[in-house]
């Protein structure tokens, strides 16, 4: 038996301390505050409360802030980087022509190209006399020249051409350099050797004017068409026209010497333009109207004419 009041194990009393320890603990909790010894480190901050959920869904109600995104502290700025940027590559120079520099091509002029055709013509690389024009007759035999000593045929004169040249020829004379005509006056007839005689080749295409076998002038001449011919043979001039008009054609024939009907020697200022890319009616054209009047000068009616082929 015991005690009144006394609580025995497990008795009321005991139970009573129980439930008195748990209110203080409770109360302990809810002051925020818990003891803490001297030199321990604060405990770390509680975890922040989750979010309340709705009762319906069991979703958050809101959604939590979302945490500014940290800025990254400023650098420096840096150089930028700098890619090479590859050099254009320069065309690799053309390699030096093995027979050196042009000198002369096709459409030079000057007294430097009448010099090379007076030198081409002494070793037989141009038939017709100097005028001073690089055209496609002087290329071609400058081509021919350069064939001939092992050169490439370009047909343009350039040093080694021009070298090899002067090494075979002599420097030409003034009247190889500035004949009185284009083509090389053809040999005369045995016709033309006695006499006073206006000398024609219709070959060389040049007349000379020759007293006693001696060549006193010489000019180029054309001719008719084939459909007006010049006549060919021996005559005499038998009237001289100064200023001569054609009454057939009715073209001036100025300083005409008749020697065959109609047919006559006199200027032409159409050959003087046009050259041999024209012909007569059957006379003999004179493009040098200088020469052509100081002839008119000297001829007299009755002095031969042979025209020859």
């Amino acid at each position: 038996m015991t005690r009144a009041g006394t609580a025995g194990p497990g008795g009321p009393g005991r139970t009573g301390a129980l439930a008195v320890l748990a209110a203080l603990t409770v109360a302990a909790a809810t002051a925020g505050c818990t003891a803490q010894a001297v030199g321990q480190p604060h405990a770390a901050a509680p975890a922040p409360p989750a979010p309340a959920r709705s009762a319906a869904t069991g979703t958050p109600d809101a959604e939590p802030p979302v945490p500014p995104t940290p800025t990254p502290a400023a650098s420096s700025p840096e150089a930028p980087e700098v890619s090479e940027v590859p050099q254009a590559s320069e065309s690799p120079s053309p390699a030096p022509d093995p027979q050196g520099e042009t000198l002369m091509a096709d459409g030079s002029r000057g007294e430097r190209v009448r010099e090379l055709q007076a030198r081409l013509r002494q070793i037989g690389h141009f038939d017709r006399n100097p005028t001073g024009y690089y055209g496609s007759v002087t290329a071609a035999s400058v081509s021919s020249f350069q064939g001939k000593r092992g050169l490439v045929r370009t047909g343009r004169t350039d040093t080694v051409t021009w070298r090899k040249l002067l090494d075979m020829t002599r420097v030409p004379t003034a009247t190889e350099l500035d004949p009185p005509t284009t083509r090389p006056v053809a040999k005369p007839d045995k016709r033309c050797l006695t006499g006073r005689v206006l000398c024609i080749s219709k070959n060389s295409r040049t007349l000379s004017w020759m007293i006693d076998g001696r060549v006193v002038s010489s000019m180029d001449v054309r001719f008719g068409s084939q459909y007006t011919p010049t006549r060919e043979g021996t005559f005499s001039v038998y009237w001289k026209s100064r200023d001569h008009v054609s009454t057939i054609y009715h073209t001036a024939m100025p300083y005409a010497m008749f020697f065959s009907g109609g047919q006559a020697v006199h200027y032409s200022a159409d050959f003087a333009a046009r050259g041999y890319a024209g012909a007569s009616h059957g006379c003999v054209n004179v493009r040098d109207k200088a020469k052509i009047a100081a002839l008119f000068d000297q001829v007299k009616n009755g002095d031969k004419v042979v025209v020859y082929g």
